[in-house]
Formats: C-alpha cells, sequence, structure tokens
C-alpha cells in the first residue's frame, strides 16, 4: 500500500507564477512529491526548475511527448501530471499523458473545441483515467459551505442568480489597438494562444464554474455583449444567463474596471434567502433569511456543515487564501488516485474536484458568450 504519489509538471518554470502555486498547494498534505518535469521550451530555464527542485537530470525532458512516453514506461514512474502552460497547448499535452496511461489535472480552460474537450473525455473513460480541471475557487471552503446550505434547501428554491469578476489590470490598452503587452499573462490577448476570448475565458469561466459548483444548476443559454475595446480579445463582458431549473441571472466579467484588484463575488438568491461570498474575503460567508438580520459566518466555527469542517486547514480568525483552494482541490483530486492506485474505491468526498465534465460545460460557456455577442447579444443555447 503506498502512501504519496509521484507527479510530473509541463510548464510552469520558476519564472511562472502559476507552477509555483501549484507546487507550494501540493505540498501542504506531502502526499505527492514532484518526479519528473518538461517546465519550460527554453533548454536552460527548463534545467534551473529541474535542478532547483533536485530532479534526476533523466527525468527532466526536452518535450512533453518524450515525458509522457518514458515516465510511463518506468516502474516507477509518474502517478499524474499537472499541465500548467498556456491554453493552446493544454490539448496535445493531456492527449499525451491519458493516451500512456497517466492521470491528469489541468489548468482552465480545458482546451479549444468542444471536439478536443469530448475527445478527452472519451480517452479518461477509456483508460479509466482520473482528470481535474483547476477550476480553483471551488476548494475554497466557504464556497463549500456555500453548497453546503444550498443543497440542503436552506435558502429555498434558486430564483437569481448576480456574479461578477473585476479586474483593471488591462486598463491601460482600451483603445491603443492590437500592442503587445509587457505584462503579466500578455499571452492571453493572443488568440492564437489564448483562444477564441480572453475575458470571459479568463475569468469569466471561473464565474460560470464557482457558481455551478454552489448551486449545482448548469446553463441553459446566455445572452451577452462582449466589448474589445480595440484589442484581438475582449476585455470585458455583460452575459445574461438563464438556469436549467429556469432561474435567471447576470454574469459581469472584466479587466478593465479601475478599482478592482480580483473581485470574484457571487451572489445566490433563494426563495427563502440569499447568500453571497467575495473572494477576497475568502473566510466569511453572509447568509441573510428572509424576514431575518444577516447573519456572517466565519470559516473554522462549530456551526459549519461537516464537508467545510473536513476541507478546513487553519484556527478561524486566520485568513485562508488561494493557496489553501488549490490545496483543497489536490487534496481531493490525490486522494482520489492514491486509493485508485492502491485498489480501493474513492468515496464522495474524495472526488470532490472539478473534473471533465465541469471543463466541457466551461468550453460550452466561453463558445456560447462569443457566438452570442457575434449576433448582437441573441440568446445562445449551451
Amino acid at each position: 500500500m503506498r502512501d504519496y504519489l509521484r507527479y510530473g509538471m509541463v510548464g510552469g518554470d520558476l519564472d511562472a507564477f502559476i507552477g509555483g502555486v501549484h507546487r507550494t498547494a501540493i505540498s501542504f498534505d506531502g502526499r505527492a512529491v514532484l518526479t519528473a518535469g518538461c517546465f519550460s521550451r527554453d533548454v536552460r530555464k527548463n534545467k534551473e526548475c529541474g535542478d532547483f527542485y533536485r530532479l534526476d537530470g533523466e527525468r527532466i525532458y526536452d518535450s512533453f511527448e518524450e515525458m509522457a512516453a518514458r515516465e510511463s514506461k518506468r516502474a516507477d514512474g509518474i502517478d499524474f501530471v499537472v499541465i500548467v502552460t498556456p491554453n493552446n497547448t493544454h490539448y496535445q499535452i493531456a492527449r499525451a499523458f491519458l493516451k500512456c496511461g497517466i492521470h491528469v489535472l489541468c489548468e482552465k480552460p480545458l482546451c479549444f473545441t468542444l471536439e478536443e474537450a469530448c475527445e478527452l473525455k472519451r480517452l479518461a473513460d477509456e483508460k479509466h483515467l482520473y482528470f481535474a480541471v483547476n477550476y480553483s475557487y471551488s476548494g475554497t471552503n466557504m464556497v463549500k459551505e456555500a453548497r453546503a446550505l444550498i443543497t440542503s434547501g436552506a435558502i429555498g428554491k434558486i430564483i437569481n442568480v448576480n456574479a461578477e469578476y473585476l479586474q483593471e489590470y488591462l486598463v491601460d490598452d482600451v483603445g491603443k489597438g492590437d500592442q503587445k503587452m509587457v505584462k503579466l499573462s500578455s499571452w492571453r490577448k493572443d488568440p492564437e494562444v489564448a483562444g477564441i476570448s480572453n475575458c470571459v475565458g479568463d475569468i469569466g469561466s471561473h464565474i460560470e464554474h464557482t457558481v455551478s459548483y454552489m448551486t449545482g444548476l448548469r446553463l441553459k443559454r446566455v445572452a451577452a455583449a462582449l466589448d474589445s475595446f480595440g484589442q484581438p480579445l475582449d476585455l470585458n463582458a455583460n452575459i445574461l444567463v438563464e438556469f436549467d431549473n429556469g432561474a435567471h441571472g447576470v454574469f459581469s466579467s472584466s479587466q478593465v474596471c479601475v478599482g478592482h484588484m480580483n473581485g470574484l463575488v457571487v451572489r445566490i438568491f433563494g426563495t427563502e434567502g440569499a447568500i453571497e461570498w467575495q473572494q477576497e474575503n475568502p473566510n466569511v460567508l453572509l447568509v441573510t433569511m428572509k424576514g431575518q438580520p444577516a447573519q456572517i459566518y466565519n470559516r473554522g466555527m462549530g456551526y459549519v456543515s461537516e464537508r467545510s469542517a473536513q476541507m478546513n486547514r487553519l484556527p478561524s480568525g486566520h485568513p485562508e487564501g488561494l493557496f489553501v483552494a488549490f490545496a483543497n482541490i489536490y487534496k481531493c483530486f490525490i486522494s482520489t488516485v492514491l486509493k485508485t492506485v492502491n485498489g480501493q474505491t474513492p468515496d464522495a468526498g474524495d472526488l470532490d474536484f472539478p473534473d471533465l465534465e465541469d471543463g466541457i460545460c466551461g468550453v460550452k460557456f466561453i463558445h456560447a458568450c462569443v457566438e452570442s455577442s457575434a449576433k448582437d447579444s441573441a440568446w445562445v443555447e449551451l
């Protein structure tokens, strides 16, 4: 019986923000060890990262294809791979590792097209492999508390949703044409790398998944207005949505809202009450029942749900943030893979991570929003 896993990473050299977040999050529970990697197409950066993490030189690979093929043949090969590269490479990399029988955790969005997404699902099912998509905010403790409250029926039937994800970091690009940025994630504005959407694909997709995770609802159709302000891809989006239970809502995602850093806010309204969660204040949940004063739920207290308590990392009052959200995704994913490796059956708690179905929903959402905007904000079915 094994008590830890071996993992590899594609992308995420020492200069890459997101790779460091993933490695730190995985280290929280000490049940997976970085064993192999292809961290960069730059030979120097690739070796530098592998050496920093004291990898065997033979397991610092020049290409992801070589890494997948060779690791799958080793008796001590990696159990799963983490993909932290730009969007345009997700499909090819994930496909290579699935074909070699290796479990996958991939950054979002899953891939460019629905056809690619369905192919990854087919391969994973065929090979009996687990595949997580890193919609990280569903790992946040109080998002899980919101899900538990809503599932219990505490706020009644959901009748309205209002959610926003507002940033300001691209406001200087408004009206300046297709200029190359020397900024964080400049590739996000390049259609060849980012795909058909920047703002909706990057942060709008987080709204879609976080709302879906909290409520258990799926989107039925959208009517979207995307603004590019002279750039090749959208920087701003306002989206009317309809859910499969008939409820409606409004999603707003933007990278040009001055004064907002990383403002993901989700408000769920039901017939008996309402719930609000703010990513920049992640340890708190605002719960208001009909005819009652608003209540503030704090993470780590005795009144929270069993699931929220299970995922608690620190005593109440000590802020848990993005690293913990990532770590909780990995806690579930690693438990699932580890039990599978040991011939055991994962339970519902283990499987509490965003999977390929969630990734497929994200791809559908992005495409529907872009199509709707091109059709003068006409309703488009997902």
